[in-house]
């Protein structure tokens, strides 16, 4: 049962994108096409029939669009779904409001053709589908193991549930799979008082960071933007890093810290990169960063983080059953350099704790004992 294929439903217009999909996904041993659909009509009813591990859907469809589809599929029968779609600005925005409806995550359409990057393009998708349905069928096996365990052996919590109390002076957070969803679960509930600046690198391409910026704004008490070259950093505003470049924080003549958008270092996995974002941080804001780690797949933000440690920071991971991927974060807690271990319904809620009004008098009398 554990070495089951992957059982994948595809649902696209296009019958040359059905086959390239098709390909890709089958030249892994794992993997299983069990059904392709035309539309999205067609789709929700070979899903509800067939119940696949994971579909990917496409959003611009004749008789039912990807859109009404995805969110008949998680009214009637909740299942993971990967959107393909645009690299355009109508088709990021698309994107995201497919995430808000339970997507979670996106394959970028124009790179599923077959082209000199199909290579990494195929393997990119093939571990993006094998971490999202294995993370699902392990939570399915601890969910399992809880209902027949007695309570006594059931498991011990190893982590704090809230952050440290600390004087902070910067969040930074990175994400990946699963990303958008999270963050629209995390940033707008963040109060507008917390009075210092918080950093963001969501793994994304182009275009699409500027919707998700945009999203979140609207949502959001604090402001929330797509970061912009040698803008000043100010408090009380989320800075998003802008898909295929690379965030970081400096500080100017002045002495003051502000953005810096660059495509260097080349040589990162991904771009933008949540070590490069969080190794900037901590150089200007040292100690005083607090670094969050949430869904997403590999190790991105782990060699920063061990950096913030060495010097006394706080580093927060996201829980296991939370996480949409549990890569990233599970990279943290496994390195033993996680302070807390927090769901994702709890971020927030600390991070507002932290910065609250009690706690800045807690601090106070802390530093003065």
């Amino acid at each position: 049962m554990l070495n089951s294929k992957i059982k994948v439903i595809i649902v696209d217009d296009s019958a040359f994108m059905r086959k390239s999909l098709s390909i890709m996904l089958e030249s892994d041993d794992s993997i299983e096409i069990i059904a392709a659909a035309k539309d999205g009509l067609e789709g929700y009813e070979l899903i509800k029939k067939l119940r696949p591990d994971i579909v990917t859907l496409d959003i611009e469809m004749p008789r039912m669009d990807g859109l009404t589809a995805l969110k008949k599929i998680m009214t009637d029968c909740p299942t993971p779904v990967l959107m393909v779609s645009s690299l355009t600005t109508e088709g990021a925005e698309s994107t995201i409001k497919a995430m808000e409806y339970g997507a979670i995550d996106f394959i970028p359409k124009e790179l599923s053709y077959v082209n000199v990057n199909i290579i990494k393009i195929k393997d990119d998708l093939i571990k993006k589908i094998k971490a999202i349905v294995q993370h699902k069928r392990s939570l399915e096996r601890l969910e399992r193991l809880k209902r027949i365990q007695s309570p006594k052996v059931a498991g011990t919590i190893l982590h704090s549930n809230t952050i440290p109390v600390s004087d902070y002076r910067a969040v930074a957070l990175g994400i990946s799979t699963g990303g958008p969803l999270s963050l629209q679960k995390v940033i707008p509930s963040i109060s507008e008082n917390i009075n210092v600046p918080v950093f963001v690198v969501q793994h994304m391409p182009p275009k699409f960071t500027r919707s998700l910026a945009d999203r979140l704004d609207n949502l959001s008490k604090l402001k929330v933007k797509e970061a912009e070259d040698e803008e000043t950093v100010e408090k009380n505003t989320v800075y998003i890093a802008p898909g295929g470049f690379h965030m970081m924080v400096k500080t100017n003549q002045k002495n003051i810290p502000v953005i810096k958008i660059a495509e260097r270092p080349i040589d990162t996995l991904h771009k933008p990169s949540v070590d490069v974002m969080m190794n900037s941080v901590v150089e200007i804001y040292g100690k005083k960063t607090l670094a969050i780690i949430m869904t997403g797949m590999g190790k991105d933000g782990l060699e920063a983080m061990k950096k913030l440690k060495s010097l006394g920071g706080t580093c927060i991971a996201q829980d296991e059953r939370t996480s949409i991927v549990y890569g990233m974060p599970k990279a943290i807690v496994d390195a033993g350099i996680a302070d807390a271990v927090l769901g994702l319904e709890q971020i927030s809620e600390n991070i507002n704790k932290v910065f609250s009004n009690e706690r800045r008098i807690l601090r106070t009398s802390l530093q003065g004992t």
